[in-house]
């Protein structure tokens, strides 16, 4: 078998901190529950990582003005991260062994690079799954959390990376799942190529704005209730029918271990909690398989919409997505989020061409005074018309 090829050399250029163009509100913070203290050291590791890979217009030079771009993208992440205050924020141990993530402003880290080969010959080379693990992860970089001293460690880092020849250029992105789950990354990074763009238009002057752990094989699905049920969800059941899920799905490679760390975003309270706990496998089996009271459908990392994401006027070529669990263990690891994308809309629906047609219409047209339909008249009648019209 031939080795696997060195991953080119990525040179690192003026490292810098975004902070939020708006300062937030004193003693802000968002609760993180350990259900079995000491929280381990590898959980503070665990994050998502996410590399978008764009090709640059035709016109523009391959080495033009990384500089301003990259200043143009400090500026609009600065933006941004006012926007979504957590993501600038970092962890808090307390002394009775509970968590907290401190919303204090202190930013995030933004990286500028220049890697030694062509846009075209990394997507080749990426698209054997053991290569990208280790090539990917110079274009997307991390500092491990200090479990001394959390509050001085970065939960978010940003690399703009431009390859040689064509003008090429990367967004790599890892973001701690001790702050954000994917989903609600997937929003932040949204919001931040919405703001670039405004200031694009807005900025005559800016020509050119832009914006060693171990990868889990990440298995997706989108999970409900079997029947309708009252109380609170009970997330240990869930995860345990989609680790079994997996396995059936992973064949041979999907191996189950006595217990796994689990990661719960929980936001129905508006404070936006995370819970980390330990789930046994055998947790409630029951006598038969399925979904163990859920019914599960296969996701796919597309529908986060990340491959929409449009900067300076091209959407990616390519976009990588990962989990890393931190450290080498095998222990296995199950994130458990809610199914919503900004302002509780659902991914999936967001991408429907029906839905972004209704946006457009609203965002172009002077509705005046007009006021939403409330919930009794959409559920009587404006339903009844509705099936009146259908017939």
């Amino acid at each position: 078998m031939e080795p696997t090829p060195a991953a080119p050399r990525v040179h690192l250029q003026s490292p810098q901190t975004a902070v939020p163009t708006r300062a937030v509100e004193p003693g802000r913070t968002r609760r993180i529950a350990v259900a079995a203290p000491p929280l381990p050291a590898a959980a503070l590791q665990r994050r998502t990582r996410v590399v978008l890979y764009y090709r640059a217009d035709a016109g523009e030079k391959g080495a033009s003005r990384l500089w301003e771009e990259a200043m143009w993208a400090k500026e609009s992440l600065s933006e941004a991260v006012a926007d979504h205050p957590e993501m600038a924020g970092r962890l808090r141990r307390h002394a009775d062994g509970s968590w907290e993530v401190k919303l204090n402003d202190a930013g995030v880290r933004l990286v500028e690079a220049t890697a030694e080969v062509t846009l075209d010959e990394f997507l080749e080379a990426v698209q054997d799954k053991d290569r990208a693990r280790s090539w990917e992860a110079a274009l997307a970089p991390w500092v491990d959390v200090n479990a001394e001293d959390p509050d001085v460690s970065a939960l978010v880092y940003v690399q703009l990376t431009r390859f040689q020849g064509d003008g090429g250029f990367a967004v790599g992105v890892s973001c701690s799942l001790m702050l954000s789950d994917p989903l609600s990354l997937a929003r932040f990074l949204a919001s931040w190529a919405r703001t670039h763009a405004r200031m694009k238009a807005q900025n005559d002057v800016a020509t050119h704005p832009l914006m060693h752990d171990h990868v889990a094989e990440t298995v997706l699905f989108r999970a409900r209730p079997a029947t309708t049920v009252s109380g609170t969800p009970d997330h240990h059941v869930l995860a345990v029918a989609c680790v079994a899920q997996a396995k059936e799905r992973l064949g041979a490679a999907g191996k189950v271990p006595p217990q796994f760390p689990i990661v719960i975003f929980d936001d129905s309270d508006g404070k936006g909690g995370l819970s980390v706990e330990t789930c046994a496998a055998a947790y409630r089996q029951p006598q038969s398989g399925g979904g163990r009271g859920y019914k599960l459908e296969d996701a796919q990392w597309q529908e986060l919409g990340l491959e929409e994401l449009v900067l300076r006027d091209s959407k990616p070529l390519h976009v990588s997505y990962s989990i890393l669990k931190g450290g080498s263990g095998s222990d296995g690891l199950a994130v458990v989020m809610p199914d919503g994308g900004a302002a509780g809309v659902p991914f999936n629906l967001a991408r429907n061409p029906n839905f972004q047609a209704l946006v457009m219409y609203l965002a172009n047209t002077d509705l005046g005074e007009c006021v939403p339909p409330g919930y009794n008249k959409l559920r009587t009648t404006l339903l009844q018309q509705g099936r009146v019209n259908a017939c």
